[in-house]
């Protein structure tokens, strides 16, 4: 895109976490291939650094990617956040972004249908973990029951 075209310019930083080292690699090369596709964003640059071991884990790897990307839409980025998660955003250009309240409005609630979808998931996960407890619960023989057994056994 012309910088004079350009509305927004910024860089993120994606990290992952996991194994083999060389996977690391191909899956952020993945995930930058995604974000190229995206509708109204231009990767200008990246740069993926090597994976390096953690101490406190061997076998466990971490790398991560800085990528910038121009969009038009500020709109976009905020869906690019909520859809890579990078873990850090610097928007480069321009220092001040004017908005439209319709712009603002978007913006909000794209923000308020991840976080209720977000909801959503946590919830049935919360249920779902409710239900395997007390399943379990009842699987698991009382320790009365199983002393009474051990000792009906020993006569």
């Amino acid at each position: 895109m012309s910088s004079e075209n350009k509305e927004l310019n910024a860089i993120m930083i994606i990290e992952i976490l996991g194994k083999p080292a060389e996977h690391l690699k191909e899956a952020l090369e993945g995930i930058i291939k995604q974000i190229k596709e995206e509708k109204g964003v231009e990767v200008v640059s990246k740069n993926i650094s090597e994976p390096t071991g953690l101490p406190k884990n061997p076998g466990m790897f971490t790398s991560f990617a800085e990528i910038e990307v121009e969009m038009k839409d500020p709109l976009m980025l905020a869906i690019l956040m909520f859809k890579y998660m990078p873990s850090h955003i610097d928007i480069v250009f321009p220092e001040n972004i004017p908005m439209t309240n319709k712009v603002y409005n978007e913006i909000l609630n794209e923000l308020t249908r991840r976080l209720h979808g977000y909801d959503h998931v946590a919830r049935v996960l919360q249920s779902e973990s409710k239900m395997l407890q007390k399943r379990i619960q009842e699987l698991t023989p009382k320790k009365e029951e199983s002393s009474l057994k051990k000792s009906s056994k020993k006569k």
